[in-house]
């Protein structure tokens, strides 16, 4: 009997849990394959998710096509300032208005200004391992890879880490929206909610700025400037809300992943521990073999062809990054965890002029918390429970990860 042909669904919980095998089929068998699922096309191949990662005939701009197609007036005036303010987000603009943008947060965030960090971030990495001390088991998803990120990031834009809990269900609102693979009964009023909060809660921070600056990245973000000027305040309110969601959500589930894989392979987990000098090629294997990025999302903007298949105009296309990260085609011994792995020039971070504006800090928030793990607490294992996966297209992590730390 001739197997069935390979078909992605994301709301299939054993996909959800492990995507990997699934995948390799589609990259031997459909690599740009038509998901009746979701509509869309999704690409699994390193070369063809490269390609659409770069090429300009495709746009990252997915919400502005999204919402000229709505019928209903009045889902359309509840998304309105969601619009408002998503849509100047970074990830979703394309040339001339992604190259003003990057050209000015660049000067904000950077390299340099990350590598300057290290010892705050290393810092906050004992702060939150200091309060599961003594703990025989922790959810290290809540307790730990969620407060790392969510305080570093907190520091730097200078709001107080007691916000965070409120920023987090604002946060959580938005990616029901943006991320999810199904659709959720109330996602329209939770993404509307979520940004109204938090674009009032920024607004009132930038004008305490603009009154009196401080060393922070939004009073940064409000005093730099290019040739054509400073960011208007609703450019400077995405920001805020797309430095703090992304800033926080993608290093999580790295973290999260990352812990897993060591868990599942205990050797490897020895290795790091017997070579700390590993932690940074370490760091880039965990992004390769099951990193935080599940997919980069494009809408096609004319016609063309990928892997002989013909893709129209306003089609929706998602790129797997999860799948090309495993591509043998690429990768040798692909399904392997191999923290010693070179060359590793893994995508998920993205390419070409949308390459991940955070990944610098991502990457030291990733080293220094797993060494830290691991030099205070040797002989991690399995807590009691069932892991937890986020229900997402775009993102790859876990909700729940139950660890023994004794």
């Amino acid at each position: 009997m001739t197997a069935a042909a390979p078909v992605y669904d994301p709301t299939d919980e054993a996909i959800r849990r492990d995507p990997y095998p699934l995948f390799a089929r589609l990259r031997d068998e459909d690599p740009v394959h038509w998901s009746p699922a979701l509509r869309t096309w999704v690409v699994t191949r390193y070369d063809d998710v490269r390609e659409v990662a770069m090429a300009d005939a495709l746009s990252p701009n997915r919400l502005t096509p999204f919402y000229a197609s709505l019928k209903d007036e009045a889902r359309r005036s509840m998304l309105a300032e969601v619009m408002r303010y998503l849509s100047v987000w970074l990830v979703f603009r394309d040339p001339p208005e992604h190259t003003r943008l990057r050209r000015i947060l660049n000067g904000v965030v950077n390299p340099r200004l990350v590598a300057g960090m290290k010892p705050q971030v290393r810092r906050v990495v004992d702060q939150v391992l200091d309060r599961v001390h003594g703990r025989d088991e922790i959810d290290f998803a809540a307790e730990v890879a969620a407060l790392v990120p969510a305080w570093v990031i907190l520091d730097m834009l200078g709001i107080p880490r007691e916000h965070f809990e409120e920023i987090k269900g604002w946060s959580d609102d938005i990616r029901a929206f943006i991320g999810t693979s199904r659709a959720e009964p109330r996602r329209y009023e939770r993404v509307r909610d979520g940004t109204h909060a938090m674009a009032a809660f920024f607004r009132g921070l930038i004008a305490e700025r603009r009154a009196e600056p401080r060393e922070d990245v939004i009073s940064r973000m409000i005093a730099a400037t290019d040739d054509e000027g400073a960011l208007s305040e609703d450019e400077l309110v995405g920001t805020c809300i797309l430095m703090l969601f992304g800033g926080h959500e993608t290093t999580t589930s790295l973290l999260t992943n990352a812990v897993n894989a060591l868990l599942d392979h205990p050797e490897q987990a020895a290795r790091l521990r017997a070579e700390p000098d590993l932690i940074d090629p370490a760091v880039e294997e965990f992004l390769r073999y099951d990193g935080p990025s599940n997919s980069v999302a494009r809408v096609v903007a004319r016609d063309h062809e990928i892997g002989g298949r013909a893709l129209r105009a306003g089609e929706r296309v998602y790129a797997m990054v999860a799948a090309a990260n495993r591509d043998p085609r690429r990768f040798e011994r692909p399904d392997e965890l191999d923290l010693a792995r070179s060359p590793n020039r893994h995508l998920t971070f993205g390419s070409g002029i949308h390459f991940c504006l955070g990944a610098p800090l991502a990457r030291l928030e990733a080293q220094a918390c797993i060494a830290a793990l691991l030099e205070r607490h040797p002989r991690i294992a399995r807590g009691a429970g069932d892991t937890e996966w986020l229900d997402a297209m775009v993102m790859r992590g876990m909700t729940r990860l139950p660890l023994r730390l004794a």
